[in-house]
């Protein structure tokens, strides 16, 4: 088999959708060059060295432990990976950067402040600041003299950030804004040096600053008793009368939303590489655990039920993982392209990253519920030691919940997903209307029996392609049907993201594994195709469920039943013998003792 081609045109935001991939031109992670391996393999090294020996007095808010932590790891160029050299970072690739995150995922507390710092607590003002601004904080925050935070929460604005209360007025001689209100939820607040900080001028021109420590009229409240990442500060900030410099505003007045919205785009995908990492860990220790664990004379690793589990976990990892890389470098490339044609690097990441949002969205949800998989199941297998704090997948478990609300919860993002794809189509970004008539035009004709094509994956790629299908057909007729009412039919809405989750997922998948098929030869990545399948049987599925239930939810008579019947005929699914496939993933995970795929 060859995969191989000419050069293409990469693909645009949703547009996979629409088009089919090419596995020649998809990164993968098999795809990391030497120094990317090196990277993450410090960041694990730094984890194994110096946070999980103290995890414990880190979960107890030892005083200072966080910030020397992070000053430990600012001095390994942790903290700076991404920030061009001028500004004393070491100005990696956004590979890189996203390999850090995964690197360093599995670090509990630790890996909540450290993401804080380098994403939400740095970004806004290495991408939106003056160059006044950059010089003066950015190389601070690079190297981690300086903490950084952000505050956007509000204890009455939560997914609705805009409805913030906090105010901003110029004072009477021009020289400062004058700030009041609260924030909630504030990661790093209990010892930050610097904050973002989110308030509207005037009463509705929501804005942004930079708030230093110190400032007058600003002060923090106790640290918050948490159910998860106990270790990672997480304080109220109060601004009374708080004397802002007006040189520290950050951004356009009244532009704060593009700072915020810009920011979560870059942030929901580094939060799935840090749930990859937090997830490889987790597995690692279940395995571990399963060898070693004995019921009825033997490891309960040799029983069917745990392996099951095991291989489960394992699939998720490697799926999510698939189409993570596949986007880094999506917005890697087009960041390139974008420096190319003469943008500065700011606007060229955040551009980048804001035509990949749709998978930005998409892979934070995928990501979050993975190592809630991974660590409900491992508690499962640990049985009742799994619930002693004895155990470290105990605090996996309590740590990973938060994850599905962190950079707008789980379901904001699948609402998100639908709309920015539909958005993107009446820009005329995205040609979905030809593709969804066409569509509806197959579910008139007589479907096909067979499958002439021989080559290797044409089935599974026949496969994706009929579940690309099965959601034109779905989103297309909802669209239709309900038109401007569609917003507010947020099942329907969660319903089409689900399927476009599945599909996002498999396909990305698929493409890694035709690629290392080619380069390695059939026989070496069974485990792979094995995993590539067990996903693409419950896909199928699930994208059937979830399709079943948009289209019972607004079609009637004859357009149900037609919708049902192409629905069927788009997700049907040769006979798969999963059962033996999960065993065959299972035993490889528990000879290496770890997940290592």
């Amino acid at each position: 088999m060859n995969t191989t081609s000419s050069t293409t045109i990469p693909l645009k935001g949703g547009e996979w959708l629409i088009k089919e991939s090419n596995a020649y031109d998809t990164f993968t992670p098999e795809d990391f060059n030497e120094e990317q391996v090196m990277v993450k393999e410090m960041c694990i090294q730094f984890l194994q060295s110096e946070v999980l020996p103290i995890v414990d007095r880190i979960d107890k808010l030892e005083p200072g432990l966080m910030p020397a932590l992070m000053d430990k790891a600012g001095e390994q160029g942790l903290l700076g990976t991404a920030v061009p050299e001028e500004f004393g970072g070491l100005g990696k690739d956004f590979i890189t950067a996203t390999l850090v995150n995964e690197g360093l995922g599995g670090g509990f507390s630790f890996s909540v402040a450290i993401a804080a710092h380098t994403g939400i607590g740095t970004l806004p003002i290495l991408y939106f600041g003056t160059e006044e601004q950059k010089k003066k904080y950015i190389p601070k925050l690079a190297t981690g003299e300086w903490k950084g935070s952000y505050g956007l929460t509000e204890p009455n604005s939560g997914s609705d950030a805009l409805s913030a209360k906090t105010s901003a007025v110029l004072s009477a001689d021009g020289k400062h804004y004058i700030l009041n209100g609260q924030k909630c939820w504030i990661t790093n607040g209990g010892f930050a040096d610097i904050y973002t900080v989110f308030a509207k001028i005037d009463g509705d021109k929501f804005s942004c600053f930079i708030v230093e420590r110190g400032m007058e009229g600003f002060t923090q409240g106790p640290e918050e008793h948490k159910m998860g990442i106990k270790g990672s500060s997480t304080v109220q900030l109060y601004f009374q009368d708080c004397k802002v410099p007006v040189e520290n505003l950050l951004g356009e007045i009244g532009k704060g939303h593009i700072i915020a919205f810009n920011i979560l785009n870059i942030g929901r995908l580094k939060l799935c590489a840090a749930t990859t990492g937090a997830s490889k860990m987790a597995l690692t220790d279940t395995i571990e655990y399963a060898k070693t664990r004995e019921q009825f004379k033997t490891a309960i690793a040799n029983f069917g039920a745990i392996k099951y589990k095991l291989a489960e976990a394992a699939i998720k990892i490697f799926t999510s993982e698939s189409a993570l890389y596949r986007t880094s470098k999506w917005i890697d490339d087009k960041e390139i392209e974008l420096q190319n044609a003469g943008k500065p690097f700011n606007e060229a990441l955040l551009g980048a990253a804001e035509e990949y949002a749709v998978e930005c969205a998409i892979l934070k949800v995928v990501g979050s519920e993975t190592l809630d998989y991974v660590v409900d199941e491992g508690v499962q297998v640990h049985g009742g030691n799994g619930f002693s704090d004895e155990y470290m997948i105990t605090r996996a478990y309590r740590d990973s919940r938060i994850n599905r609300i962190f950079e707008g919860t789980n379901e904001i993002n699948r609402l998100l997903t639908v709309d920015m794809i539909l958005k993107r189509a009446m820009k005329g970004k995205l040609d979905l209307m030809g593709p969804a008539m066409a569509v509806s035009k197959e579910l008139m004709s007589i479907p096909e029996f067979g499958n002439d094509d021989e080559t290797p994956f044409a089935a599974e790629k026949k496969t994706i392609a009929n579940m690309k299908k099965a959601i034109l057909m779905v989103a297309g007729a909802a669209v239709q049907k309900l038109m401007m009412k569609l917003s507010d039919e947020q099942e329907i809405l969660m319903n089409i993201a689900d399927m476009a989750n599945e599909t996002f997922v498999a396909e990305s998948t698929l493409l890694r594994v035709m690629k290392l098929t080619d380069k390695q030869g059939e026989a070496a990545v069974t485990i792979q195709n094995d995993m590539l399948h067990c996903y693409l049987n419950d896909a199928l599925d699930n994208v059937n469920k979830a399709g079943k239930e948009a289209i019972n939810a607004f079609a009637s008579g004859d357009e149900q039943r037609m919708m049902l019947l192409g629905l069927k005929r788009f997700t049907k699914a040769a006979p798969y013998n999963a059962k033996d496939a999960r065993r065959r993933i299972a035993d490889k995970l528990i000879a290496e003792g770890k997940y290592h795929l």
